[in-house]
């Protein structure tokens, strides 16, 4: 395989395929940074606000594609990349192929896949952030795939925020993003669902908010340690012996169950304690609750 590996300077030249919200913000912070920068999009008017400010407009995405040694694909979802691609085909030979288009880790290695059978090196991503906020080093992309892409064009893929590299399996940058997203989908659930145990008991929502704010700053460290727990199946106190946990836990969940707010989550942790203490691990911690998950 020929690829493209010019090395990143600050006139390096861009692709973006796809101006939606998130696309649009991608290749507006390339222009801004002055890289020279290609567009296509399939509705071809949302390309005028990036011709305006210095972008040039392709007919053909293969036409783009043919302009950048780099070519950055962000649209909706993978059937929305899929079909980009087949408008793209064998133009994207030689060049560096990065997908930060959301999606599963096993629609990434396709992905990869088909690059790799179409003379290309190809990056799959995730924009861990929001549109306005792209450049700064604030927002998180997790990339994986080639390595001689990513060497050959991080200094350019760093103009839109922090890099990070995962490692050759393409699909591996979307278990992260994937993986990130669902802690805050679930951290935020419980909190809405807790909201409602404390609104109802006469609490100020707003500034019982703020208090909760400044405990889960104290959160990283423990996570670390739970991580670590789990990866070397060994597990400590980490927030105590669930003997003592597991007595707080039916005070929890008749708390809330007389409010009529949402059990689930504290029966299931509830569940898993017990289980282990009867199983003759209450010496160890919370962690200790994933040795029960696989088989749930």
């Amino acid at each position: 395989m020929t690829t493209t590996t010019t090395s990143d300077a600050p006139s390096a030249p861009v692709t973006v395929l796809g101006l939606g919200d998130m696309g649009s913000a991608i290749a507006r912070v390339f222009l801004d940074r002055g890289h020279p920068t290609t567009v296509w999009n399939r509705t071809a008017s949302k390309s005028a606000p990036l011709v305006e400010a210095g972008a040039s407009a392709a007919g053909t995405a293969a036409e783009a594609v043919a302009a950048s040694p780099l070519v950055v694909l962000c649209v909706l979802d993978y059937e929305a990349v899929d079909e980009v691609l087949a408008a793209v085909g064998d133009a994207i030979s030689g060049r560096a192929l990065v997908n930060v288009t959301s999606g599963s880790p096993s629609r990434a290695r396709a992905t990869q896949q088909w690059a790799s059978e179409h003379g290309a090196e190809y990056l799959d991503g995730g924009v861990m952030g929001d549109p306005p906020d792209l450049g700064s080093e604030h927002v998180m992309f997790p990339y994986s795939g080639s390595r001689t892409a990513f060497d050959a064009h991080e200094a350019t893929l760093r103009e839109l925020g922090t890099p990070a590299y995962h490692g050759t399996d393409a699909g591996l940058a979307s278990v992260e993003f994937m993986a990130q997203v669902a802690v805050g989908y679930e951290l935020l659930i419980g909190f809405l669902h807790t909201l409602r145990l404390v609104q109802k008991e006469g609490v100020d929502v707003g500034e019982f908010a703020a208090r909760i704010a400044r405990s889960v700053s104290a959160y990283p460290p423990l996570l670390t340690a739970i991580g670590e727990a789990v990866r070397d199946d060994e597990y400590p106190p980490d927030l105590g012996p669930l003997s003592v946990q597991a007595a707080l836990m039916g005070d929890l969940v008749d708390h809330r169950r007389s409010l009529g707010v949402d059990t689930v989550r504290m029966r299931e942790v509830k569940e898993l304690m017990d289980q282990r203490v009867a199983d003759g691990h209450g010496d160890q911690g919370f962690s200790s609750l994933f040795a029960l998950l696989e088989n749930r």
